[in-house]
């Protein structure tokens, strides 16, 4: 759409301090860099900062819904339930707005290339008529540009207006483009760079620019080191064409003792030609004593030709015997072979009638498992019953032995409470006796006195 039209120029450049290269270097004296100073407040205290960022949320939030304009318009079918009809309607009318002033741009862009391909005709009436006709063009751009603009901006109020649509439209961040994706982070880039310069006091941008300089005063002094050591890189590397040089005379010298070598190769030459004569005799006896056996060899292969071509005739004498052994063997295949076709046939035949007992016995079999089923059936009911009666039986014998039991307490029981009162009768008796004996005793007693 228009926004990619209009190219932004970078809102936010470094400081000079960004471009200060920082050349670390091992130096003999260990030395810390100072670290930098991280801002005391937190927190925008101020109406005025707070106004001043707020102003630049609100421009970082419109700027992302207005990047996100041209995806609206290529998919509006999907976000129209979304986002409501004025918002479409506008979109729509804006995104008519935009594609007549892309046209207009690519047609006179194309033309202006055109005209400068033809350059070296400018000079005709023709050339000068489409000059003319760009010129006349030009002036209707900026008004479109305009209803553009003022069409971004009704845009922006009505998403304004109803916030659910713009957070639902925010959401889409995939349909926007790189560039605009960009353009977006170098707001958000000079929002925090803006956020820490509100939040640096006077007495912290005195200390970061002490902190600057101390960082160039650092700078300096690696510089003066690295100046110390490209002197000390050229001492060393002349020290090293000193030698070089040396070593070049030795090697001159040594060019010279060989050129004096021939002179005392062609003894080891001699030397040399003399063992290989000897070499070259020692090898022709024994290529001579090579032949001799390849001779013995040939001869005796010339008598195992002989031997093979006996054998090949008596090879052929076994090949005829062969060949009527053949013709008998294929005589005995055919007449098996019958013999087999008719077995086959009775096979067959047999094999029809296995069949046939086979589907009885199976039919046997079916009847023959129904009668087992039924069989344990019967032979559970009957273990069933037989449990059942057995049962029964214990329990009647346990209720017997139970009855006799109860019946032998309560006779005991009866036999002790006879005893008891029997016992108690007899003591009562007792008692009695005892007190009508003492009783007659005294009468006796007064009786004498």
């Amino acid at each position: 759409m228009a926004l990619d039209v209009l190219a932004v120029a970078p809102l936010y450049q470094d400081p000079d301090v960004n471009k200060v290269r920082l050349i670390a270097r091992t130096t003999k004296e260990s030395t810390t860099p100072p670290k930098p100073l991280p801002p005391t407040k937190t927190k925008l205290t101020t109406i005025e900062t707070k106004r001043i960022m707020s102003v630049l949320d609100e421009t970082i939030h419109k700027v992302e819904l207005v990047t996100l304009l041209s995806y609206v318009a290529s998919s509006s079918e999907n976000l129209e339930g979304m986002l409501g009809e004025d918002i479409m309607k506008a979109v729509r009318e804006h995104e008519d707005l935009c594609q007549i002033l892309l046209d207009r741009v690519n047609y006179l862009q194309e033309e202006e290339r055109q005209l400068q391909e033809e350059k070296e005709f400018e000079d005709e009436p023709w050339f000068r008529d489409r000059v003319l006709s760009i010129e006349v063009q030009k002036p209707h751009l900026p008004p479109l540009m305009q209803q553009v603009k003022g069409s971004t901006k009704n845009i922006v109020r009505l998403l304004l207006r109803n916030p659910q649509a713009a957070s639902l439209l925010q959401v889409q961040t995939l349909g926007r483009s790189a560039k605009a994706q960009s353009f977006i982070d170098s707001l958000v880039e000079l929002r925090g760079f803006l956020f820490e310069k509100l939040l640096t006091s006077p007495k912290e941008a005195r200390d970061k620019t002490q902190f600057i300089q101390d960082i160039t005063r650092r700078n300096q002094r690696n510089q003066e080191i690295i100046d110390t050591l490209e002197n000390e890189l050229a001492a060393c590397v002349r020290n090293r064409d000193a030698e070089v040089e040396k070593e070049n005379v030795v090697i001159q010298e040594l060019k010279n003792q060989l050129h004096q070598v021939p002179r005392f190769s062609e003894d080891s030459l001699l030397r040399t030609k003399q063992e290989a004569e000897k070499q070259r005799k020692a090898d022709f006896r024994a290529a001579q004593a090579r032949a001799a056996k390849i001779q013995q060899e040939t001869l005796l292969l010339q008598s195992q030709l002989k031997g093979l071509v006996m054998n090949w005739e008596a090879e052929r004498a076994l090949r005829k015997k062969k060949y009527k052994v053949e013709t008998e063997i294929e005589n005995w295949i055919q007449k098996y072979d019958l013999e087999m076709s008719e077995k086959q046939d009775e096979y067959e035949e047999l094999d029809v009638i296995h069949k046939e007992e086979k589907i009885q016995l199976e039919e046997l079999k079916r009847r023959h498992d129904v009668l087992v089923e039924e069989f344990s059936q019967i032979q559970a009911e009957q273990e069933i019953n037989a449990k059942k009666r057995l049962e029964a039986e214990q329990e009647m014998v346990h209720m017997v032995r139970a009855a006799t039991l109860i019946q032998a307490l309560w006779r005991g029981y009866l036999v002790r409470s006879m005893l008891r009162s029997k016992k108690r009768k007899q003591s009562k008796s007792k008692v009695k006796e005892k007190g009508k004996g003492k009783g007659k005793g005294k009468g006796k007693g007064k009786g004498k006195k």
